[in-house]
């Protein structure tokens, strides 16, 4: 047993023996490079610029250069690869924060442009009810325009404001610039009005420059009026103004139109050896095609049905 027991335990001996040195072999390896490095390192800066090591160095580096130089035109592919996408993708993110932007910026220019769109036409409207110009024995209905005219052969609107919030039938629309048309149908909460430029519009009308009457109707353009029915004899000239001319029989047959509601300016006079009548056209005062807002004329006193 003690000669089978001896062999046993010296190979762990020996096996614990190198397992000892190992560490200690590296470790004075370790130190003995960190102590050549510190002479190294302390030689290269106390000798001259000329001097072994400096040598070596310069040597090294032009050894080196070729391979640096290779490494470098191998990298800068991949590196101007890297960089372009990179800065794609920063393009693509800035590109987004600015489109967001104009978008914000946008929509508030179209509010502000709105609201002093609504600033003018709400100034004009309180300067016009608090003129010398508004009807008396009517009150205003200031109603939006919801819907503009479908076609230029269909020269309708349809406004904000109906039965339920007083607008009578038949009721005169107008602006602080003149007469806009005519209320030919009510719901509770809007109304269809006809403009003064449809085909079956007409209105009883008069010059002031010459104090002629005649029937204020659509004319052959779109857009144009015709003050019909007024006689040769009367002078009639270029810029005179037509205005309603309300009802010329009294209470006999009152009109639903107040008297003097400007409606336009004489555009040109004619007349020939055939006509009965002057050709006279109008232009009106309101534009038609830009309109956002409208009062309709509430009369304080019983307006009758008309068809």
């Amino acid at each position: 047993m003690a000669v089978l027991g001896s062999p046993a335990q010296r190979p762990n001996a020996q096996h614990s023996s190198s397992r000892g040195h190992g560490p200690l072999k590296r470790r004075l390896v370790v130190g003995v490079l960190v102590l050549a490095s510190l002479a190294l390192i302390t030689v290269y800066f106390r000798e001259a610029q000329g001097g072994v090591l400096h040598g070596a160095q310069s040597a090294g580096e032009t050894v080196l250069r070729p391979f640096e130089t290779g490494a470098e035109r191998v990298a800068r592919p991949f590196r101007d690869a890297y960089g372009y996408g990179k800065g794609l993708v920063d393009a693509k993110s800035e590109n987004t924060r600015l489109r967001a932007e104009v978008d914000q910026l946008r929509q508030q220019v179209i509010q502000n442009q709105t609201a002093l769109q609504e600033n003018i036409h709400l100034r004009a409207a309180l300067g016009y009810l608090d003129s010398p110009r508004f009807p008396a024995d009517y009150y205003p209905i200031n109603a939006r325009v919801i819907a503009q005219p479908p076609s230029e052969f269909e020269q309708q609107i349809v406004i904000s404001a109906g039965s339920a919030n007083g607008v009578p039938a038949n009721a005169s629309v107008v602006t602080s610039d003149g007469l806009v048309g005519q209320v030919t149908l009510r719901v509770a909460r809007a109304s269809l009005v006809v403009l003064l430029t449809d085909a079956s519009f007409a209105v009883a009308a008069k010059d002031l420059g010459s104090g002629a009457f005649g029937i204020l109707r659509h004319g052959q353009g779109t857009g144009s009026l015709v003050l019909d029915r007024v006689p040769k004899d009367k002078v009639v000239q270029v810029g005179d103004t037509v205005v309603t001319a309300g009802s010329q029989l009294g209470s006999r047959l009152p009109s639903s139109y107040p008297v003097g509601i400007p409606i336009g300016r004489v555009t040109s006079v004619g007349q020939s050896d055939t006509d009965l009548y002057k050709k006279i056209q109008v232009q009106p005062f309101v534009d038609l095609g830009a309109l956002d807002a409208v009062t309709v004329l509430a009369s304080r006193k019983p307006v009758p049905h008309l068809p």
